[in-house]
């Protein structure tokens, strides 16, 4: 690929790490994360081949809900660290060549914000419109609920006022009335004050609660974000939370080559790749693969195994939810809210290594843009001890004794037994060549030297077995096929591959050796049970393109 073209957009085969500051390095001994031991790991992510930082929220909060519950956008919690250490990590970030996006959490702010403090002192506040208030609200269906095993309603009555209060989350969370221009300003500056200090960007929170009920045209508030952002800096993104089905979904992405968010998770996908795990059976993975439609040329899908939240199943069946439940969290501690699993994926699959080094191979190899979760690049576990959510926002694991503070009162305590730091930890990892480190930093690097998943034309093809995935990605005259056994026996594969007439030989990207390509295109060879293939197929002295190829 060009880079003269590919550079402005290079969230397109980005590799974006998402950490909670709180929980990944203790710097002053507290027994809290904070930015000053962030700072201190940069090159751990640099070896590994981050390109882009995802923060977690980092402003001041009671933290009530993790740090999602925010009192002040414009500053830094002071468990934290302050605004001179944050500057100080961006620019050891920058040093290494790795962006940084942060959460955008304005859908709601805390109910000890002074915004709402002031909105609630009387109804004739000038910060009154700021949220949304109602006399008599209507009864809400309980499946609208987003937590229902904390909250029976979505409107609170302040007493104060005698009115209620949104609140789409908590009912510590009032909603932001974003249909209010002064309102949606403040969200400006907001943006504005952090890209000032060198961010490349936000993942927004929960973008259909954000713009839901803002007028007759909600995605005009997304387009002048994108338009404020552009003129700010063109390289910024949007990356949205968007759990939506496809045809819905693709509303965000905006008119023409993309004038919204610029890059959407696809939540379908990674759902139905957790079924294909748990039928050891790809083809709902190929499906969606099949069905996912093409977004606008500058704007692309973000892939994932895993999240900070619960791993949700909402867009499945309820029997194929409960396949997944009975597979990877059959005990009821194990899931959440009924749609989802507190669950990391290496004790989901009893810490096989084959099947986890099958699952990362997927993610990489999957056309869109990689999103890891802290602790992934060592299979790091999880706490089920701890409340919802939180059983996976455990604190990074460095050595055998933790690492992470000399404080043992963290937030999360660490989990015991095999996936203990004893076990799991940088340390061993970095000097195992057969650890998921390196088999993750492998990966990273066979990405990001593979234009071809990022930006290519892609094809699900038949492999001539049912337990196996292939799929193919063309762009600028270089193909790389992905092909993935699901099944813990062996798989004969047998591929047909059309228009590499100038090729003779597949070379492997993973492991060394080639396959032949004879002249009728068709290829056949074993794959081992969970076994994985990266086979590039270029043609010979190919001249450099001048644009992009199409994404499908």
């Amino acid at each position: 690929m060009r880079l003269t073209y590919t550079a402005d957009l290079w969230w397109k085969n980005a590799v974006v790490y998402c950490l909670d500051v709180e929980t990944y390095k203790d710097g002053n001994g507290d027994g809290i994360g904070d930015f000053r031991g962030l700072t201190q790991q940069i090159d751990h992510l640099d070896r590994l081949g981050v390109t882009c930082i995802w923060l977690m929220p980092f402003f001041p909060t009671p933290n009530r809900d993790d740090g999602y519950d925010i009192t002040d956008f414009y500053s830094v919690d002071p468990r934290l660290g302050t605004l001179g250490d944050f500057v100080e990590f961006m620019r050891t970030a920058r040093d290494r060549g790795i962006r940084v996006i942060a959460d955008l959490v304005v859908n709601h702010t805390s109910d000890e914000h002074p915004w709402f403090k002031e909105a609630r002192s009387s109804r004739d506040s000038a910060k009154r419109d700021w949220y949304i208030w109602q006399d008599d609200p209507d009864p809400v269906d309980p499946k609208d609920l987003v937590f229902p095993d904390k909250e029976d309603s979505i409107w609170e009555l302040d007493e104060k006022t005698g009115q209620y209060y949104l609140h789409s989350f908590y009912r510590f969370q009032p909603d932001l009335n974003v249909a209010n221009p002064e309102v949606r300003d403040e969200i400006a500056r907001i943006v504005g004050f952090w890209m000032e200090l060198g961010l490349s960007g936000f993942r927004v929170d929960a973008v259909p609660f954000l713009i839901e009920g803002i007028g007759p045209d909600p995605h005009e508030f997304l387009a002048d974000l994108r338009a404020f952002m552009n003129r700010r800096d063109g390289t910024s993104i949007l990356l949205g939370e968007v759990n939506l089905p496809y045809p819905d979904l693709m509303e965000y992405f905006g008119d023409g080559n993309g004038d919204q968010v610029t890059m959407c998770f696809d939540f379908i996908g990674m759902q139905r790749f957790h079924l294909s795990m748990a039928r050891q059976n790809p083809q709902p993975l190929a499906d969606s693969l099949r069905e996912r439609p093409a977004p606008p040329d500058d704007s692309h899908w973000a892939t994932f195994v895993r999240n900070h939240d619960e791993l949700t199943l909402d867009k499945l069946t309820e029997a194929e939810k409960h396949e997944v439940f009975d597979a990877f969290g059959p005990d009821k501690d194990m899931q959440v809210y009924d749609r989802g699993l507190r669950r990391r994926l290496p004790p989901m699959l009893g810490g096989d290594q084959r099947r986890l080094k099958l699952a990362y191979s997927v993610l990489f190899s999957l056309p869109g843009t990689p999103v890891l979760f802290y602790g992934e690049e060592i299979g790091l576990g999880e706490n089920l001890e701890a409340e919802g959510r939180m059983a996976v926002r455990i604190p990074m694991q460095w050595s055998r004794s933790g690492g992470f503070s000399p404080d043992p009162k963290t937030v999360v305590p660490t989990p015991d037994g095999e996936y203990g730091p004893r076990h799991v930890n940088v340390d061993d990892q970095r000097r195992d060549p057969d650890s998921m480190l390196k088999w993750i930093t492998m990966l990273v690097s066979r990405y990001r030297e593979s234009p071809e998943l990022a930006w290519g034309h892609y094809e699900v093809l038949d492999a001539g077995d049912e337990a196996v995935l292939a799929h193919r990605a063309d762009a600028e005259g270089g193909t790389v096929i992905a092909v993935h056994n699901f099944a813990d026996r062996e798989a004969e594969v047998e591929l047909v591959l059309r228009d590499l007439d100038r090729c003779e030989v597949l070379t492997d990207l993973l492991v060394d050796g080639t396959l032949d390509l004879p002249s009728d295109g068709r290829v056949t060879f074993a794959l081992e049970p969970y076994g994985t293939r990266w086979l590039r197929a270029a043609v010979p002295d190919a001249p450099l393109g001048n644009s992009s190829a199409k994404s499908h």
